[in-house]
């Protein structure tokens, strides 16, 4: 989602009559940045939230069984074509199908091979730690070692109510919960005691990974104390970048690699990824003209759930642009952007949110095939060639 920095800027820009800078090609920006040598080589992968036209019904939910089956295709597809990554993320809303990602991630794992699986966010601050763990250590024994947690706080709130959770514990919950997360990662005993669950003494959970540990990354919008809390554990950081000019997150990415440092962590072996909307077509046009209408009908549903003006075909083209957020173009435009941000952030990982919305889904798929087949080897290529 466009965060309000975002919208505020662009807002900002149209209300007092001025017009986005006008940008040089993303080409030779890229040329004129300094290139750091990558401890952790490149990833790329897929998340999704998995949007769907809510059926509205008790039942015989025909708009979410087949939503499912085609995100089933998009994660076999990835791993056909050889990504690295692909990521399903929690919500309780009857616009998105994904509430349990352990299971959607399950169907996954025995429709693929090699492809990692993630969740895009579990949203942990209303999880239980020790449900989560077991769920994600059953799906580590089925796809032999391939799972991976990415816990956050949640941008939506319906989760909490749901499950019997106060908005006013949002951080101490979230905080509490991923300290026990990581202890029954780190040990198979444990004992443990907080102040929003009951206490374990010496109790072992179980079952165990097929991994040595299971990777746990954070996913952040941008709070600082969260990309601190990430570099002080030795975590992998995700930053969903949605709105609001790329740039703007350095100082979050170098907070997190000096807290990092701080704590004793090698920042240059931190994991880190980004996270973006992206939807590729043979040529710009076509992308802005076949994505538009999905992008303006998600974001101003979402929008006036929050109190945003509705967005503009002027917003959406100049978060198009060479150094905006979206990822929204031909091949050539987002193997530059992908260049662009890499000497931006040294990243490890760029993770590639689709949203099918009114797209069909053959569109998709090929967006998805461009992205696996065209740019992500033209990516490493010139990655390889500037070591």
């Amino acid at each position: 989602m466009i965060s309000i920095p975002g919208r505020w800027l662009v807002a900002q820009m149209i209300v007092s009559g001025r017009k986005p800078p006008v940008l040089s090609p993303l080409a030779r920006i890229v040329r004129s940045l300094p290139f750091e040598k990558k401890e952790l080589a490149m990833e790329f992968g897929i998340s999704t939230f998995g949007e769907v036209t809510p059926d509205h019904v008790p039942g015989r939910a025909m708009n979410a069984h087949t939503r499912m089956q085609e995100l089933l295709a998009e994660a076999k597809l990835s791993d056909e074509i050889g990504l690295d990554v692909f990521a399903v993320g929690e919500h309780h809303r009857p616009d998105f199908i994904i509430s349990a990602p352990e299971v959607a991630l399950g169907a996954i794992a025995a429709v693929t091979k090699q492809i990692r699986l993630s969740s895009s966010v579990t949203v942990l601050s209303s999880a239980d730690p020790v449900r989560t763990f077991q769920n994600f250590a059953t799906l580590d024994l089925i796809s032999s070692g391939r799972a991976e947690i990415m816990a956050g706080r949640g941008s939506f709130i319906e989760s909490f109510p749901l499950f019997g959770y106060h908005l006013n514990d949002y951080d101490e919950l979230f905080i509490e919960k991923l300290d026990m997360l990581t202890q029954i990662n780190n040990k198979e005993m444990l004992s443990w005691k907080g102040k929003y669950r009951a206490p374990i003494r010496e109790r072992g959970i179980y079952p165990r990974p097929y991994q040595a540990k299971l990777p746990i990354w954070l996913a952040i919008g941008g709070t600082p104390a969260s990309a601190a809390r990430a570099g002080r554990m030795g975590l992998g950081m995700t930053v969903a970048i949605l709105g609001g000019m790329p740039k703007q997150f350095l100082n979050i990415v170098q907070l997190f690699r000096q807290a990092g440092a701080d704590a004793g962590h090698h920042p240059d072996t931190l994991p880190l990824a980004i996270n973006s909307q992206m939807y590729i077509a043979e040529d710009s046009a076509t992308a802005a003209e076949e994505f538009w209408p999905t992008y303006e009908i998600l974001m101003n549903r979402v929008g006036e759930e929050r109190g945003w003006s509705p967005i503009t075909r002027g917003q959406y083209e100049y978060l198009r642009s060479p150094e905006g957020p979206l990822f929204v173009g031909s091949v050539q435009e987002v193997v530059d952007k992908i260049i662009y941000q890499s000497k931006l952030f040294n990243h490890n990982r760029f993770l590639a949110q689709i949203i099918k919305g009114e797209l069909p889904h053959d569109k998709m798929l090929n967006s998805i095939e461009l992205f696996g087949r065209k740019v992500v080897p033209a990516v490493r290529r010139q990655l390889q060639s500037e070591l």
